[in-house]
């Protein structure tokens, strides 16, 4: 593995994490997104993360007070991707945005460039024949709050070189992370495979009017001793990619009239992401941030 520069295109919430924390581990990087206004909330995503790694890292200072100078930011993908050893592709979760971004990209980028997918729910395999260079591709999954959740999901597709799986795993490593080779490809990975069917059931049974979210969220955290709860965690995941998500699971629905994940795909809509509260990055969601009420002494008192 001989990484030196890293683009990270899409700086939404993870893919702001994933450039702060390998800035952080001393690699050059490249944040790229489609424009001014995007790359502009990016800048504010990595100030807000150098106080998060701020308070974290105790002992290493110096590593968080040099990360931004390691960073820069384009919208051109050409230019973005001009140096990059390597692309980690952290951009909406939506099967056609993903085949048109690496479309260009196979384009654009230089011949040695290996390609890496965040997508939480979709495969490799999916999306290889558009990169121009499948055995160049695979899937690198990082869970939100990669400071202190380090995972890294090393996925492979039949035509990934072993040698471009081997130098991810090592990349991984180099950037703080446990990497966690997924030998074959399987929706969600290990971490999604275990906590989707949980939030979907969580979606459920609010869309169904089970119960509220804060109900919901104070029953799995009694009972497990987890310290928060599925809503909790959608706050920390985004709104727009719990929306993303939902609405890929209604428009594969076969009835339209028993549809409950479209339900749901409104209701988050409607009730959240039109009204701003987009989770924890924007300072609402479920929950009101930075003081959340699963946080406070008395929530899971009777």
């Amino acid at each position: 593995m001989n990484f030196k520069h890293i683009t990270i295109a899409g700086s939404g919430v993870l893919g702001s994490q994933i450039a702060f924390q390998t800035a952080f581990k001393g690699f050059n990087v490249t944040i790229y997104d489609i424009n001014d206004a995007a790359i502009e909330k990016a800048k504010e995503r990595i100030a807000n993360l150098e106080a998060t790694y701020f308070d974290y890292f105790k002992e290493e200072q110096d590593a968080v007070k040099t990360a931004q100078s390691r960073i820069q930011y384009a919208t051109n993908l050409a230019e973005a991707v001009a140096e990059a050893d390597l692309v980690i592709e952290a951009i909406p979760e939506l099967k056609e945005i993903k085949e048109s971004f690496y479309t260009e990209l196979g384009k654009v980028a230089p011949a040695h460039t290996i390609f890496a997918s965040n997508s939480s729910t979709l495969l490799p395999s999916q999306f290889a024949e558009f990169t121009g260079r499948p055995e160049k591709f695979l899937a690198l999954h990082f869970a939100n709050r990669i400071w202190m959740n380090n995972t890294g999901e090393v996925m492979e597709h039949p035509g990934t070189s072993q040698e471009v799986v081997k130098d991810v795993l090592q990349f991984a490593a180099a950037i703080g992370m446990v990497p966690l080779h997924i030998k074959k490809e399987q929706p969600g990975y290990i971490l999604n495979s275990l906590l989707v069917p949980l939030l979907d059931a969580a979606q459920l049974l609010w869309g169904n009017e089970v119960a509220d979210p804060y109900t919901i969220d104070k029953t799995w955290m009694i009972a497990t001793g987890a310290p928060m709860g599925p809503f909790a965690i959608m706050d920390v995941v985004g709104l727009e990619t719990v929306y993303n998500i939902v609405s890929t699971k209604a428009a594969k629905h076969p009835n339209p009239e028993q549809n409950e994940f479209k339900q749901i795909a409104d209701l988050v809509k409607n009730e959240y992401i039109d009204k701003g509260k987009m989770g924890m990055q924007s300072g609402e969601g479920f929950y009101q941030y930075p003081n959340p009420a699963y946080n406070e002494k008395g929530f899971l008192q009777p």
